[in-house]
């Protein structure tokens, strides 16, 4: 019978690059678990931190796609934004303004720079182990099931995890009282996958290397 599938990868991510990595996730997680709770692993920027420890170990274009179209156009801004302040000493976008915070402390700073290697991190990726067309539908499934997830268990956009993924409207002080509550994540539903995953998707489609899949005869 014939039964696609796809082809080993076979070592194409260097060990020293997966062990970094590692090390790096067994400092973060452990941290914003105990400040922040199990609720924070619920923003984007930190599922893919998870999913692309996942996809790094497993050479997957398929989870490293995900995590593409996801997150590098968003932390592309980011990195603008924080380059901006930087330079100039004014907030651009506001994403990155926390960094200039002296309140919050210097390591949590550090760590929160994954925001910035992050997306560079996944655009090597990519080009490394190709990307995987069917991403940004399933992406679109995860960001559903993360929007929805968040949305039940978390209190209010002040808790300690804060406003994820903007699930309470776009102030991150109070609700958004445009809509009802269920209403504005099923926009939220629709608009992360049409707005960001899909146009990340077509440059990717157009630009990088496509993963590669073979077809096998098994009599």
């Amino acid at each position: 019978m014939n039964q696609t599938a796809t082809q080993s990868t076979g070592n194409r991510i260097p060990l020293w690059l997966k062990l970094l990595y590692t090390a790096f996730m067994l400092v973060l997680v452990p941290y914003y678990w105990r400040a922040y709770g199990p609720t924070n692993f619920l923003w984007f920027c930190d599922v893919a931190l998870i999913v692309t420890l996942i996809g790094l170990w497993r050479e997957s274009p398929f989870l490293i796609s995900t995590q593409a179209v996801a997150i590098v156009a968003p932390q592309i801004l980011w990195i603008i934004s924080f380059v901006v302040e930087l330079v100039t000493g004014k907030p651009f976008i506001g994403l990155a303004s926390y960094m200039f915070d002296d309140t919050i402390p210097l390591f949590v700073r550090g760590l929160s720079l994954f925001h910035g290697w992050m997306p560079l991190l996944l655009l090597w990726l990519v080009w490394r182990v190709g990307f995987d067309r069917r991403a940004w539908k399933a992406q679109a499934t995860i960001a559903a099931t993360v929007l929805t997830t968040a949305f039940l268990v978390l209190d209010g956009p002040t808790g300690p995890a804060g406003n994820v993924n903007k699930v309470f409207g776009l102030d991150d002080a109070a609700p958004q009282s445009w809509m009802p509550p269920a209403m504005w994540v099923a926009v939220l539903c629709v608009l992360y996958p049409l707005v960001i995953y899909l146009p990340s998707h077509l440059v990717f489609s157009r630009v990088a290397p496509s993963a590669i899949r073979i077809d096998c005869d098994i009599s």
